[in-house]
């Protein structure tokens, strides 16, 4: 069996190798690493009492990053 280079994969091709290989381990594992790389952290909480500002803070962060071209 051929080795696999999971790195070597986009998101969306390790993705749609898993899901045809469910018994390859190292796909799996593979999968939710890049899946942890890509989650996003939680800003607010619908009950926060400063949820607009921090909203419009994230946002405004953003931008700025867009602007300076560390968009990620």
């Amino acid at each position: 069996m051929s080795s696999v280079n999971y790195a070597a994969m986009s998101y969306q091709e390790l993705r749609r190798y898993f899901l045809t290989h469910r018994d390859d381990n190292a796909a799996f594992q593979a999968y939710l690493a890049r899946r942890r790389e890509r989650s996003r952290p939680v800003i607010t909480t619908v009950n926060d009492p400063d949820f607009d500002s921090k909203i419009q803070a994230s946002i405004r962060q953003q931008i700025a990053g867009y602007q300076s071209g560390n968009a990620g």
